[in-house]
């Protein structure tokens, strides 16, 4: 007769519960029973480790095994517990001392052979095992990075099952084979799953993505994009095909500042359990970019999947931007989906098999054409869109998902001087960047000692009783208000833009100006209030492109 007991991690989401592993050793006919609410994966780890075990040098018991996984209702998924239940074996087994495993955080699934692969979650697992109050982890080599993230957890990262053997029993540790360099390594299948993405791509580190200075003309919807990644707000931009639209939402992460400690841990928490942190880099400290097709699901947008629900683009977009392309396209009911991330910041999805609570603090990005042709906003192109067509391809994007869009952008068409390079280029992404951290940077400090560090989370009577803006300032927006062209939550956005307006100008609080300015970038009716445009810089004449070169075409118009 023999017992042990040793310790992992069931995922929910991406939130941990550590789990109690018991191996129970009793007289009888050799049987292994596993139980504790285990799913199909989890209940074939039987014969996984029980080969692991045989080829890693040790015995397995020839007696009646049970083992269980405690506490046993809450579903256990996955074969990260491929290791805490083999040493729970050895461990009851006498092979190796019981006490050496009891307070043991053990994570990783076993090879046939013995050789401990790594799982997806590592991060969100010694979180929740670091909360529990542990402080000694197992994880498989690769991961080791990882896990390391989290502050006061000593982590063993190993190899094979022999070389962890060999550790708890105190024994010399076996030298095993690395994997030939330039190889392929097998090991790393585990944690990068191909189509789990969902068109979501870790953004380019300082100076290696798309430059901002490549997008010709549009200053004032360059003027939104700062606003948008100055102060987090949600963004629609709206015009014909080929104005620029895509190259602009593709760009913003490009101006939106590195990660803090606290966000790359959120997102490379989400983006482990999603099985798409790129191996090697442990910890994600760019704003990521997600950009789903309009085919898109509402499980593949917010989350689902049988059993429990995974991530969806909501969540892989986390602290970082989600673009949708060709927003009316998508489905009314995957696009009204988004209307309660946008709010709180966060996603609850509810399956049979239990209810999970995402993060979901995304920038959302809406790319859209004023009518299916694309035609309708420009003179003279003959667009042939009956006006009823018109209307209801625009009411795609319902009154309520606009209402919580606080920048709505019309594109122009690029005009001939513009896209020859006659008008000047644009600024760079890391002179818009500089002026946006600096924005930050006088939000944060406002904010010091509260729960918000961006204009876009303050809750809006907040900022009308905490957080004022000058005498009058309000004038028009209230008269908006009392005509019904704003709801109180438009109000309350238009105000958060004029925080974010007077931050990137440098001033304490908005003045009538940055209202205005923040009533025109929403309602888009002229204000009276200048643009932050900034002059562009002149283009060297060597660069610039000539008609001749650009295709011998005659231009007429502007």
């Amino acid at each position: 007769m023999g017992f042990a007991r040793t310790c992992s991690v069931a995922l929910i989401g991406v939130e941990g519960v550590v789990v109690e592993v018991q191996a129970d050793l009793e007289p009888g006919v050799a049987a292994f029973t596993l139980v504790g609410l285990p799913d199909k994966s989890l209940v074939e780890s039987r014969d996984r480790v029980r080969a692991a075990v045989v080829n890693a040098g040790a015995e397995w018991p020839q007696k009646k095994l049970t083992v269980g996984l405690s506490p046993a209702f809450v579903p256990k998924s996955g074969s990260g517990f491929d290791l805490a239940v083999a040493c729970a074996v050895l461990g009851a087994a006498e092979r190796i001392d019981p006490r050496q495993i009891a307070d043991l955080v053990l994570i990783g699934e076993l090879g046939l052979d013995g050789r401990v692969r790594p799982v997806r979650g590592v991060l969100p697992a010694v979180l929740a095992a670091a909360e529990a109050g542990y402080r000694q982890v197992v994880v498989p080599e690769q991961t080791a990075g990882e896990a390391a993230l989290v502050p006061g957890v000593s982590v063993l990262g190993v190899r094979t099952l022999r070389q962890l053997i060999a550790v708890l029993a105190d024994e010399p540790v076996p030298q095993e084979e690395p994997a030939e360099e330039g190889r392929p390594d097998a090991m790393l299948a585990g944690l990068l799953v191909p189509g789990a993405g969902v068109g979501t791509g870790l953004a380019a580190g300082p100076g290696e993505g798309p430059d901002l200075a490549d997008v010709a003309g549009q200053r004032a919807a360059r003027t939104a994009l700062e606003v948008a990644a100055a102060g987090g707000h949600h963004l629609l931009l709206s015009g014909p095909p080929g104005a620029g639209k895509t190259m602009l939402a593709e760009r913003l992460t490009g101006i939106l500042p590195p990660l803090t400690r606290q966000d790359s841990l959120e997102v490379t928490a989400v983006h482990s359990v999603a099985g798409i942190l790129p191996p090697g880099e442990p910890l994600v400290r760019s704003a990521p970019y997600c950009a789903p097709h309009h085919s898109a699901t509402m499980q593949s947008l917010v989350g689902g999947g049988n059993g429990l629900p995974r991530p969806g683009a909501v969540s892989l977009a986390h602290r970082g931007v989600l673009f949708l392309d060709e927003a009316p396209e998508f489905s009314a009911k995957v696009l009204d989906a988004l209307r309660q991330p946008l709010e709180s910041g966060h996603v609850v999805v509810a399956r049979s098999a239990g209810v999970v609570r995402l993060p979901a603090r995304f920038l959302m990005v809406l790319a859209a054409n004023p009518c299916p042709c694309g035609r309708h906003t420009l003179n003279g192109a003959g667009c042939e869109c009956p006006a009823s067509v018109i209307r209801r391809y625009q009411a795609r994007l319902s009154g309520p998902l606009l209402d919580r869009v606080d920048l709505r952008v019309e594109v122009e068409p690029v005009t001939r001087s513009d896209l020859l390079g006659r008008g000047g280029r644009g600024e760079s992404s890391a002179t818009v960047a500089a002026r946006v951290g600096q924005a930050r940077e006088r939000a944060a400090a406002r904010f010091a000692g509260t729960p918000w560090t961006l204009n876009s989370e303050v809750p809006g009577h907040e900022l009308r009783t905490r957080w004022t803006v000058a005498p009058g300032a309000l004038a028009a927006a209230e008269r908006d208000l009392e005509r019904g062209m704003l709801t109180a939550r438009g109000l309350d956005r238009v105000l958060r833009v004029a925080w974010t307006l007077a931050d990137l100008g440098g001033r304490d609080r908005p003045h009538q100006g940055d209202v205005g300015l923040a009533l025109e970038l929403r309602t888009g009716v002229a204000r009276g209030a200048p643009l932050l445009v900034r002059e562009p810089e002149p283009v060297p004449e060597e660069e610039r492109v000539t008609e001749a070169e650009y295709g011998g075409v005659a231009w007429t118009g502007p």
